[in-house]
């Protein structure tokens, strides 16, 4: 790694976008994630799928318990 980096030709905002959509990763308990990997092959669905299903579903109760 250099020492110092010259950054007076950058540009700033280059790379920036507001309409970007940034993705927050979840990393699952492997016990939890092994799980539900074993049933979302089961049910022919995927992971990131069954997962959201039961998120909405815990949303749900989440709301209606209010």
């Amino acid at each position: 790694m250099k020492k110092e980096y010259d950054f007076s030709k950058g540009e700033r905002g280059k790379f920036y976008s507001k309409d970007a959509v940034f993705h927050i990763p979840v990393y699952l308990d492997p016990e939890v994630e092994n799980f539900f990997k074993k049933l979302a092959k089961k049910q022919n669905i995927d992971l990131n799928q069954m997962i959201n299903n039961l998120l909405f579903k815990d949303k749900e109760l989440i709301e209606l318990a209010k």
